[in-house]
């Protein structure tokens, strides 16, 4: 997929460093969302070695974390994303029960790149900051793929910013972002320069390394940056919520959230 002779262990390391100061400049409370999405895996799942399927998983932050609290899980970390999962694979080589998957979950049929043996079910699918990159259309028929991949009472997780229709709920829609922008304050008072990258300085140090020019030249190729992107349907709660339930979940609610952060949770 892309070269990784010169980009060890360490240095993959550093990177995904940088990528999670990076991701909690919009997220201060990112590690407090992930732990309470291992604690409904850990209560959810039934067995102390589930086998989970992460969905976007960027290099594995969240993969990583679940294998720490589940050590004989099973975690397959699906992405598109030739850097982070570039990163991930060179971070994590050898890591017990840890599988990535280069995989497009807008694309027909991906599921079956999974690895899985035949009629093989997940206890779990999460993910998290990563599906509100995709449009409603495809939010279906995620969510239909994942009713045949889960088992009967197994679980859905999704971290993210999921908003509030503004027009039926106006006023709360807008406590939910001062909420936020509050926490993002008290967090960085006089701005993140110097403490960390933005989204934007991230990805403009990806592409000036060396090490990572090929991932992102592939990354650029497959259509991967973010402005290709229409995020109107996959922000907003009511989507995600309606295509779960049209898909046939039994249960479809929020059980973490910090304004219009979330912990969307599903059961099959």
């Amino acid at each position: 997929m892309t070269r990784l002779a010169e980009l060890d262990a360490a240095t993959a390391r550093d990177w995904i460093g940088r990528w999670d100061r990076q991701q909690e400049v919009y997220l201060a409370d990112r590690e407090e969302r992930f732990t309470a999405l291992i604690d409904a895996v850990e209560s959810g799942a039934g067995r102390p070695d589930p086998l989970i399927i992460d969905l976007g998983c960027g290099p594995g932050s969240l993969a990583v974390r679940l294998l720490d609290r589940l050590p004989a899980a099973t975690v397959v970390a699906v992405d598109a994303d030739p850097v982070t999962l570039s990163l991930g694979r060179a971070a994590y080589a050898g890591r017990p029960g840890l599988r990535f998957a280069d995989l497009d979950m807008r694309v027909p049929g991906w599921e079956a790149g999974l690895g899985l043996d035949p009629g093989q079910q997940a206890d779990a699918v999460v993910s998290t900051t990563a599906l509100h990159w995709l449009t409603g259309p495809e939010l279906r028929a995620l969510y239909r793929a994942l009713g045949v991949l889960l088992r009967r009472g197994g679980l859905f997780l999704d971290g993210d910013h999921l908003r509030l229709d503004q027009g039926s709920a106006p006023v709360i829609a807008g406590l939910e972002r001062v909420l936020e922008e509050r926490e993002a304050l008290r967090r960085f008072p006089d701005g993140h320069a110097g403490r960390a990258d933005d989204w934007a300085q991230w990805w403009r140090a990806v592409i000036a390394d060396p090490a990572l020019t090929d991932a992102a030249a592939e990354r650029a190729r497959r259509g991967l940056d973010a402005s290709s992107h229409d995020q109107a349907a996959g922000v907003r709660l009511d989507t995600h919520v309606s295509a779960l339930r049209a898909a046939g979940f039994a249960e479809v609610g929020t059980i973490w959230q910090r304004g219009g952060n979330r912990l969307l949770c599903a059961v099959r």
